[in-house]
């Protein structure tokens, strides 16, 4: 029995042995795993925080170029209200020479003109003589005496019309005032 009990005792520390290792070996396995994890876990947050940034940047990207269409169209509606201005005076003096035809032709593409500007955006603020004076859409040239008390502060004369683009404020209209 002593050789048998010897040999059941070596089995078992053999089979102790093989079972220590392989515990052994699934041990750094799993450890392993673990790092593999950990790795992946960071390599997923740090994509994550990278297409976020790209979302953001063409985000920002589409802001800008549509703030700098929007600069590109109020600078040249800005430039083309001169010739607005032109037209009413070039009118005015036409109107005096008498010849309807050409007033009417001058007149239709003024028209067609505002017609262009309106669909873009520009409006003219809308003022008359007598209308209170508002700093917010009036420009004050200059303050003359008023003829009558209730002209005080109110707009005796346009000098030059006032425009609006989408509700902004381009242009303000030049008057002088009663004072």
């Amino acid at each position: 029995m002593d050789i048998d009990q010897k040999k059941t005792e070596k089995q078992a520390s053999s089979s102790n042995d093989v079972s220590d290792a392989e515990s052994s070996s699934c041990i750094k396995e799993i450890k392993e795993i673990e790092l593999l994890q950990e790795e992946l876990e960071k390599d997923k947050n740090k994509f994550l925080r990278l297409f976020a940034e790209f979302e953001n940047y063409k985000k920002r990207i589409k802001k800008e170029r549509y703030d700098i269409f929007r600069a590109i169209h109020e600078k040249i509606l800005i430039d083309l209200i001169p010739i607005l201005d032109d037209f009413e005076r070039g009118l005015k003096e036409l109107k005096k020479s008498k010849d309807e035809f050409l007033v009417r032709g001058i007149a239709l593409i003024q028209e067609k003109f505002i017609k262009i500007l309106k669909e873009k955006g520009l409006n003219k603020i809308k003022i008359k003589k007598g209308d209170d004076f508002n700093t917010d859409f009036h420009e004050a040239i200059t303050q003359i005496p008023a003829i009558t008390e209730d002209l005080k502060g109110k707009i005796i004369e346009i000098i030059e019309a006032g425009y609006i683009l989408q509700e902004k404020v381009i242009r303000h209209a030049k008057v002088i005032t009663g004072k």
